[in-house]
């Protein structure tokens, strides 16, 4: 179907572009060139203005489909009218055509094409997930060089498309199992985000998975707690908040804690008093046992660096929204030694089922700065790693999970909950997370 309506189009695009060379091939009155012009002008605009047809799962597929077709008219157009304008202007120039009507051939093909290309790129930017900064900003600097344009144009529908498949595909997923909710679980779910990041209605920590989660009927709610700060005193917050959730939502929570928050759960639970509010505890790629990397890069950086830095951490988070951000005291805590004193004092808690999550990526272009940079550092100090915890730190539990997805790329620290809100080859995100929640339904968490 979309085949032939791409045809379709590329058929009226063509006619829209050739309109005066084909009125003077053919030898039609001037009034033909008028009548021919605007019936093929209205026809593009028309398509331009509402480039699909159909039923789609969602207004987003919708607009990322059209924008897709409306670039890959243009593509195809573009290249036909380029070959059929030289083939004119060699074959039939100066008998039958003159400059001035070549000129004119040409900011028609030209004007066509762009107003395609501006349709389509606009509906795909204003809609597209996985379109990314470094392609938006690549053709913001190069769309005027001719070639290297249209790579790029080509490029944009390849992502646009691969997204559209994979997100259509999401979409027939969860309308098949709408009615059999797969992730409600018996307690409530409480997601805890790690250090140097908050809780926010305008940015979630988690990207997609809370909305594919309450998709599936699941109850979810979030830690909330400052964005840097020491275990204990983070712990401290977190604490009343799972008391809070849990009275009000059945009387016990499904923690999931990524990173540093995995650890403030955990003190929240053995040391303050928050395990009878507790059902499960999943961790998501926490330094259970410290990172050698960040004690060694701690003992040889100057006292005086360590403060700047934390001041001016400190300050720019106040006015975010945190009360006493604690930048060093955060830091201190994810070292091995204090994690080993953190794990003599934090004992798992019977009654309440202790799991755990790990990745690694395979080299160091595979994770988003900064973590392409701490990589090979952490991997020097600490062995395979996500771009920030070793594998052999984030194990815990009863059982610990590895994410290791086929090629080359692997799953970063930042990749596993979704962060960059990428669709990675090899491994989904949301399913992964569906799954996991599904598992402690079926356990009866």
């Amino acid at each position: 179907m979309k085949t032939l309506r791409l045809i379709g189009y590329t058929i009226a695009a063509l006619l829209a572009e050739n309109c005066p060379l084909l009125v003077r091939l053919l030898g039609l009155p001037p009034i033909s060139v008028v009548t021919v012009s605007v019936g093929a002008a209205g026809l593009l605009l028309l398509i331009c203005v509402r480039p699909t047809v159909g039923r789609y799962p969602s207004r987003r597929l919708r607009e990322l489909d059209g924008g897709m077709t409306l670039v890959e008219t243009g593509l195809a157009s573009e290249t036909i009218s380029a070959g059929l304008a030289v083939w004119a202007g060699a074959a039939l120039m100066p008998e039958r055509l003159s400059a001035g009507a070549m000129m004119l051939h040409a900011a028609v093909i030209l004007v066509c094409a762009c107003l395609l290309y501006l349709a389509g790129l606009l509906r795909i930017f204003g809609v597209s997930v996985q379109m990314g900064l470094r392609k938006r900003l690549k053709l913001l600097f190069f769309w005027w060089v001719p070639g290297i344009n249209l790579l790029l144009f080509a490029g944009i529908c390849r992502t646009a498309g691969e997204e559209f498949r994979v997100e259509s595909a999401k979409c027939e997923l969860d309308e098949a199992r709408a009615g059999s909710a797969v992730c409600r679980t018996q307690y409530p779910l409480l997601l805890v985000h790690g250090v140097f990041f908050r809780d926010s209605r305008f940015f979630n920590y988690w990207g997609r998975i809370p909305a594919e989660l309450i998709r599936n009927g699941a109850s979810v709610f979030y830690g909330e707690q400052q964005s840097a700060a020491s275990v204990a005193d983070s712990a401290k917050e977190l604490a009343e908040r799972i008391k809070t959730v849990a009275v009000q939502n059945g009387g016990k929570v499904n923690v999931i804690a990524h990173s540093k928050g995995g650890l403030d759960a955990r003190w929240a639970i053995s040391c303050l008093g928050a395990a009878p509010y507790v059902a499960s505890l999943t961790t998501i790629n926490t330094p259970h046992r410290g990172c050698l990397f960040a004690e060694t890069l701690l003992k040889k950086t100057s006292r005086k660096f360590q403060q700047e830095l934390a001041d001016a951490y400190n300050s720019a988070l106040q006015k975010l929204g945190d009360t006493s951000p604690d930048f060093l005291a955060a830091v201190n805590d994810l070292t091995q030694s204090a994690c080993a004193r953190l794990n003599e004092r934090a004992t798992d808690q019977p009654d309440i089922l202790y799991e755990s999550v790990g990745s690694k990526v395979r080299r160091a272009r595979s994770g988003q700065f900064p973590l392409n940079v701490s990589y090979p550092l952490v991997r020097h100090y600490d062995g395979e790693n996500d771009g920030l915890v070793a594998v052999e730190a984030a194990k815990w539990g009863a059982s610990f999970t590895l994410l290791t997805p086929k090629g080359r790329r692997g799953i970063s620290h930042g990749d596993v909950i979704d962060l960059n809100r990428e669709n990675i080859p090899g491994f989904d995100v949301r399913e992964f997370y569906v799954g996991l929640v599904h598992r402690l339904k079926e356990r009866g968490y």
